[in-house]
């Protein structure tokens, strides 16, 4: 009884934030920039980006990393919804592997993936090993993303992660960095330099991504 109770409250809060997601889509207007169009590679965002998966042609083929938390699913049902694929595993570090091992045959069958990697509990803007593994086992690159905007309608929560999301019109950017590949036999030394070196895009989209926004707002691209 208390599991169908919390199965149902876990399909209502679903189904609201479905709801407000779905109103919101005529009020986004995602403009990516630099995409490299890597197909298969890995999306990556920090925790606190996550949204900018929509920003994303493709979601049949993209498979997102979610956790088995109860906000982890509330949030994975939402992402299903809205036509995206999601990679999960049991709860535990057993199920770590599971999610690593899903994303990894996503990866290998020509499918991308997106990881937020400095999730799920921080701490922020730290790029965590998971997705070197991800990349040095599959073979696909890590494309860094950033996503911006200016408008007092790009909502920041209060939250560790100061977690960004768009509420109301609102025109944002997808910035994209260079793909980082990770040598299938490299060292630890060598994963430790590619995982820096995932770290370092992302922060540098972040100095980047103001200046490039005024250019796309200069001509005008979400009108296009």
């Amino acid at each position: 009884m208390v599991r169908l109770k919390e199965t149902k409250k876990v399909d209502f809060y679903s189904n609201c934030v479905r709801a407000i997601f779905k109103v919101q889509e005529f009020f986004t207007h995602i403009t990516e920039v630099n995409n490299p169009g890597k197909t298969p590679c890995i999306y990556a965002m920090w925790h606190a980006h996550q949204c900018c998966v929509y920003g994303v042609d493709d979601k049949a083929h993209l498979n997102i990393m979610i956790s088995r938390s109860g906000d982890g699913e509330i949030i994975a049902r939402v992402v299903n919804k809205m036509g995206f694929k999601t990679v999960r595993g049991s709860s535990g570090k057993q199920g770590s592997v599971e999610a690593t091992m899903q994303m990894i045959t996503a990866l290998k069958n020509g499918e991308c993936g997106a990881i937020m990697v400095d999730g799920p509990k921080g701490p922020v803007k730290k790029v965590k090993n998971g997705v070197i593994k991800i990349a040095k086992l599959s073979g696909a690159p890590i494309v860094p993303v950033y996503w911006y905007s200016t408008n007092l309608t790009f909502l920041k929560f209060n939250s560790w992660d100061s977690f960004r999301i768009p509420f109301g019109n609102c025109n944002l950017i997808n910035l994209y960095g260079e793909p980082i590949y990770v040598e299938e036999n490299g060292t630890d030394e060598d994963d430790e330099k590619c995982r820096l070196k995932v770290e370092e895009s992302l922060l540098e989209l972040e100095k980047r991504a103001p200046e490039v926004y005024k250019k796309v707002y200069f001509w005008g691209l979400w009108r296009k």
